[in-house]
């Protein structure tokens, strides 16, 4: 045990009406909607990297945060799992998620650093004995280190291709060894800086065969878990090849992998793409691949994905809405890949802000469930697109179909209005 957090309490449910910094007015574990309990819609994790490897820096500053924790010793990676059992404690959320870059140091070659990760796996797996907290997904950071400067799986250089490959094979035996219920791929630098130096059907074909051999691998070593890929644009590379959902679609497509991977949505990483969250949300559930989302929000002014705690109802209401239309999560869940502001230097701050995200989370669960529930939304979207339940005669006829049905119908069509005030209205009743 570490004092870290010392005199900070269990963190409860007490209601819209409590004035206590430390209690969820709104997140109810046990309240149910629709059958099934908050917890079990919302599965919450918390981000190891954002909460106890990040140092407080930004792309013009550095370290601000000082934590006991930091350091490059095996016992230093103990007290840093101590502390975050101790706030998943304080928190009761049921899951977290990690990248093997922060549980364990760096070792002076691959053997040493695979020797450091299953030590500590094996101590964080101790740690969840007799507890309630489980791992959502695990995932391995590719990008930080000046080895993946160009790439992992894209890099020109097929040494580093085979480092991260068998960097990933180690993950994902530890994400088994956990009962984890998801494999995350992200590239953090999986893109390029310039085309003049660049073979792009090379990187291409070479992250697609990566993917694959991921894929072979779980099945494999019978990891029963969902692999999901999480698109990434324009950050830290211009040129990302997984930009957004339809982007990375179209590489699964290319690579038979539709049907073996889904989908970790970011809300950052969509503002980044030019879309909003419920698009790509949107977009993955009816191409059947949402899988997961990592919930944070950007700071709209700066065009950085600056990675903050959600706090917007609404935003946080269409993310769901979009979700529990798709049926709920299924190995999925609500990954905070949020961080605290560089000047909230506190274990309170740490722990505030994932309670304040689970109360907006919560009430834009619920708001959500009410729309759904009520109805008005689906009713007037299938009132819009009526006209096609009768249309597939005319389809089947090709151009000639369509030119009679014209040619019969005898009037131009007149346009009918889309009538989206009306639904925005209808959005701001609940939120």
């Amino acid at each position: 045990m570490s004092d870290f957090f010392k005199d900070i309490p269990q963190v409860t449910y007490q209601g819209p009406e409590s004035d206590a910094d430390f209690a969820y007015r709104h997140y109810d574990p046990d309240e149910m909607l629709g059958g099934k309990r908050m917890e079990d819609h919302l599965r919450f994790a918390v981000a190891w990297w954002h909460s106890f490897a990040w140092p407080g820096g930004d792309p013009f500053g550095g370290q601000t945060l000082d934590r006991p924790w930091f350091g490059d010793t095996m016992d230093l990676a103990r007290l840093k799992a101590d502390v975050a059992f101790e706030l998943f404690a304080i928190l009761g959320q049921p899951y977290f998620c990690f990248h093997d870059f922060d549980i364990r140091p760096e070792g002076n070659d691959f053997a040493e650093s695979t020797r450091n990760f299953e030590e500590i796996v094996d101590y964080i797996g101790q740690k969840m004995d007799g507890t309630k907290t489980k791992l959502l997904w695990g995932t391995a950071n590719l990008f930080t280190h000046r080895r993946f400067m160009s790439g992992a799986a894209t890099n020109p250089d097929p040494e580093v291709f085979a480092y991260s490959a068998a960097t990933v094979k180690t993950c994902i035996d530890a994400t088994h060894k956990l009962g984890g219920e998801n494999y995350v791929l992200w590239g953090g630098r999986e893109g390029y800086e310039t085309l003049l130096n660049t073979d792009l059907k090379r990187e291409r074909d070479n992250a697609g065969r990566f993917l694959q051999m991921v894929v072979e691998y779980k099945h494999k070593i019978g990891f029963k878990g969902t692999i999901l890929v999480e698109p990434k644009p324009q950050e830290p590379s211009k040129h990302q090849y997984d930009f957004d959902v339809a982007t990375v679609y179209g590489f699964l497509k290319d690579y038979g992998l539709e049907n073996e991977v889904k989908m970790n949505i970011e809300q950052g990483h969509a503002i980044l793409a030019g879309h909003s969250f419920e698009h790509e949300l949107a977009l993955a559930a009816s191409l059947g691949i949402l899988g997961s989302i990592d919930m944070n929000r950007n700071d709209y002014q700066s065009g950085w994905d600056t990675d903050q705690f959600p706090n917007s109802v609404p935003e946080v209401a269409l993310a769901y809405y979009e979700i529990l239309k798709d049926g709920g999560f299924t190995t999925g869940g609500t990954n905070f890949d949020a961080k605290i502001r560089r000047q909230s230097l506190d274990p309170e701050d740490l722990v505030l802000a994932h309670v304040g995200a689970m109360d907006v989370c919560a009430r834009g669960l619920k708001a959500a469930h009410a729309m759904l529930e009520d109805g008005a939304l689906e009713d007037a979207r299938a009132a819009r697109y009526a006209g096609w339940n009768t249309a597939q005669a005319m389809l089947d006829g090709g151009l000639d179909g369509c030119f009679d049905h014209v040619m019969a119908n005898g009037t131009n069509p007149e346009p009918k209005s889309g009538q989206q005030e009306r639904l925005e209205n209808i959005v701001n009743r609940y939120v």
